[in-house]
């Protein structure tokens, strides 16, 4: 049988694709992926012979350099045994190839175990050693957000302890025992469809164990900046450099970025920017050429006596003023501000009590007044109370920016004074409750219970500041809570220790905002469109659906934190009014991935919204309707793998059972991944998304050449093309008769196009 030479990179099958047929490599190399990792095949090995045992491939292969092959078509599992008698030299391939094939396999899993493991024990150690040194060197240690949930790696399925080494063992079989052993052509049938089988159990724990690493590794080190190696980092510029405690932190520095680099789940680019960024500073460090922000409070402002320029703008009572101060010393004195202790949890919620009691009554005052004090503006911007507790170089860093530090309204970003500013204007709305009721909605309620009037409502509803309490009152310090991320440790009190990185390199700003926006909509576009009904007498058009570009109001919160909030996704009842997005002010995390998280929670919401009652519903079809009855009836679905369906479960488990939780970390997988042309998720899932979170047209131009997209992708432009048809006839008959194109529709077409 002839040879056929497949140029490198070139795909030969895919996960998920019918299995026909089996492939001897007689020249070249192959990577078999599979879920939670990839093997190299060889000279001799045979492509496609682990996924014998079932229907379609388990793994997608890869041509690593041009290779040959010899290929035999199958049609059933009975026929690797018909091959094996015809071609006895090809079952002694078959038999060499299966146990290389899934011994490699079985030794990944056990090497993914030991990094699961070793990965887990050194974050460990190193958080427990960096708390000593900054105890030891009486420096402020900073907590580390996701230190509290680390646990050794759970897999709910593994194989057996005699597995591995059982298989393993057969590398070590003489060629004599190859040969006897192929020969027989029952046995050599049994095995392969067996070790093929047994090969199929590591899947999901390699895949489980993959997801873990990758998770974890970000407490090591990541792109944003929330690691050990920021924390150190941080610790050696605070110490006397050439002591013994520098260089001691200095040398683990370099064993974090050592070991970073050595586990392969950390994107190296992202190692080397951060180590180099480091180097230069440490560099300058020690010839002198660094300079550091003047510790000096500016001299226009002593920001020593903040904390009672602060209180005495509240005009609060002096009963109030003092049991404040004394709670923020008490808290400022605490070692370990994130404490678990009962006394610390009670003085938290004390501080915070007190804290929003003090902000209140501040911005009532604030909102009536033309000039708001720098001082004040750093306390309702960015929680800032106190400048010894936020470190005096972070204090001079608010100041300078106090009065410069803006949103872009018109653009829908506010900072925390000017939202709630417009609220108190009544330029916008107040959000709903924390039981999804409006401003009015509310007033309603407390009517019926009679807790007000008739008369008393419609005044409330009217009063500009019945509005601002409503919003400090409800909104406000549930919102500050969730985006600052630690819920049990949190504290509105801005506090050196919650700054994890420079304050500088995690501001949220309208640019930053922007461009995440452009890189989610270079993948979803229509992420931020509203259909609407569109009439124009004047043009005879009665009715026609177009797709309008409505951004999210972002509101900055007064923290620093590593949560995003999608609060409502609109406002009031009208579907084209902005859905609202909360962030921290200075957040921590990776931005563009926390607004792929909001966008996601925000398409399912405005989707059940749509479709109301009937959002679940499959006989009407929409997103959340086609992706809940996948979730709901994925056991029985003939479509999907065994390996699949037991990916689908752990991951439910792992979302509390929540379908928009599994939605949304599928979205920002098809965001986050699929977009870049690395398929991660099922084949009904992908479906799914090509349908109602598409692609723009150029990238579908180029993903559709994998097999993996292709019949979704066609069938998705062949919906596509029946609509433009529709506009093409609406748009000529306009032109006919010599009228001029509404922008509207000119727009709208672009956007089904995909080339808006």
């Amino acid at each position: 049988m002839a040879a056929q030479e497949v140029a490198k990179g070139k795909i030969i099958c895919t996960e998920g694709q019918p299995l026909d047929a089996i492939h001897i490599i007689v020249a070249g190399s192959v990577k078999a992926h599979f879920s939670g990792g990839d093997i190299i095949l060889k000279k001799g090995d045979i492509v496609g012979l682990c996924d014998v045992g079932s229907d379609s491939h388990f793994f997608t292969y890869t041509t690593l350099e041009t290779s040959s092959f010899v290929s035999f078509p199958i049609k059933g599992k009975t026929t690797v045994a018909a091959i094996a008698k015809a071609n006895p030299e090809v079952g002694k391939m078959m038999l060499s190839s299966i146990i290389n094939q899934v011994s490699l396999i079985f030794a990944a899993y056990r090497t993914a175990t030991d990094a699961c493991t070793g990965l887990y024990e050194k974050i460990k150690s190193l958080y427990s050693d960096y708390s000593d040194l900054c105890a030891q060197n009486n420096v402020i240690s900073r907590s580390l957000p996701g230190i509290g949930e680390l646990a050794p790696v759970e897999l709910e399925d593994v194989p057996e302890d005699w597995v591995l080494p059982y298989y393993i063992s057969m590398k070590e079989f003489p060629p004599e025992l190859r040969i006897a052993l192929s020969s027989r052509v029952a046995f050599l049938n049994g095995f392969i469809n067996k070790a093929g089988t047994d090969v199929h159990t590591v899947f999901t724990p390699l895949s489980e164990m993959e997801d873990y690493c990758v998770e974890t590794s970000k407490l090591l080190l990541q792109e944003s900046g929330l690691d050990l190696f920021d924390l150190y980092t941080s610790l050696l510029f605070k110490l006397k450099q050439g002591t013994p405690a520098a260089e001691k932190v200095k040398s683990i520095v370099d064993e974090i970025v050592t070991f970073a680099r050595r586990g392969g789940h950390v994107d190296p680019s992202v190692v080397d920017a951060k180590y180099n960024e480091f180097s230069s500073k440490y560099a300058g460090l020690n010839d002198g050429s660094a300079s550091s922000e003047d510790s000096s409070a500016p001299a226009s402002q002593d920001l020593t006596n903040a904390t009672d320029i602060i209180l005495d703008y509240s005009d609060i009572d002096e009963e109030d003023k003092n049991r404040f101060k004394t709670l923020l010393n008490q808290y400022k004195k605490l070692a370990d501000k994130a404490s678990t202790e009962d006394s610390a949890r009670k003085l938290r919620l004390d501080l915070t009590k007190a804290f929003y009691q003090v902000y209140n009554e501040a911005f009532k005052r604030a909102v009536l007044e033309i000039k708001v004090p720098k001082i004040m503006l750093m306390f309702f911007n960015f929680g800032f109370v106190d400048a010894e507790l936020a470190g005096m170089e972070n204090a001079n860093y608010l100041y300078k920016i106090a009065e410069d530090f803006r949103g872009e309204p018109y653009k829908g970003v506010y900072t925390a004074y000017e939202w709630l500013s417009s609220i108190y204007r009544m330029t916008k709305e107040p959000c709903r409750n924390e039981f999804d009721a409006d401003f009015q909605a509310a007033l309603h309620e407390m009517k019926i219970q009679g807790k007000i009037t008739d008369a008393q409502e419609k005044a409330m509803f009217k009063d500009p500041e019945e509005r601002l309490m409503f919003e400090l009152n409800n909104m406000f310090p549930m919102v500050n809570k969730v985006t600052y991320g630690r819920l049990s440790s949190f504290c509105p009190v801005l506090s050196e220790s919650d700054i994890i990185k420079p304050l500088q390199s995690c501001m949220v700003t309208v640019d930053s905002i922007e461009e995440s926006y452009k890189k989610l909509e270079a993948i979803d576009y229509g992420a931020f469109y509203r259909e609407t009904i569109y009439t124009n007498e004047k043009c005879g058009i009665s009715r026609e659906m177009i797709n309008v570009r409505v951004l999210p109001d972002i509101i900055l919160m007064p923290n620093v934190g590593t949560r995003g909030v999608m609060w409502q996704e609109i406002e009031g009842k009208k579907r084209t009014t902005p859905s609202r997005f909360m962030i921290s002010v200075f957040h921590v995390e990776d931005l563009p991935t926390t607004i792929v998280r909001l966008v996601g929670e925000y398409r399912w919401e405005m989707c059940k919204r749509v479709q109301g009652a009937r959002w679940n519903d499959v006989t009407e079809r929409s997103l959340t309707s086609e992706y809940f009855d996948y979730i709901q009836f994925y056991k029985k679905n003939n479509e999907l793998s065994a390996d699949a369906k037991e990916k689908i479960k752990n991951s439910l488990t792992k979302a509390k059972n929540s379908f928009k939780e599994m939605f949304v970390r599928d979205y920002i997988t098809w965001v986050m991944f699929e977009g870049a042309g690395s398929p991660r998720l099922n084949k009904l899932v992908r479906g799914i998304m090509v349908t109602y979170c598409p692609f723009p047209l150029a990238l579908r131009q180029k993903i559709v050449a994998n097999p993996m997209f292709k019949d979704f992708i066609e069938r998705y432009e062949i919906k596509t093309s029946q609509k433009l048809h529709h506009y093409d006839n609406v748009i000529q008959k306009l032109s006919v008769s010599g009228q001029e194109i509404p922008e509207e529709l000119t727009l709208n077409r672009k956007f089904i196009e995909g080339t808006i």
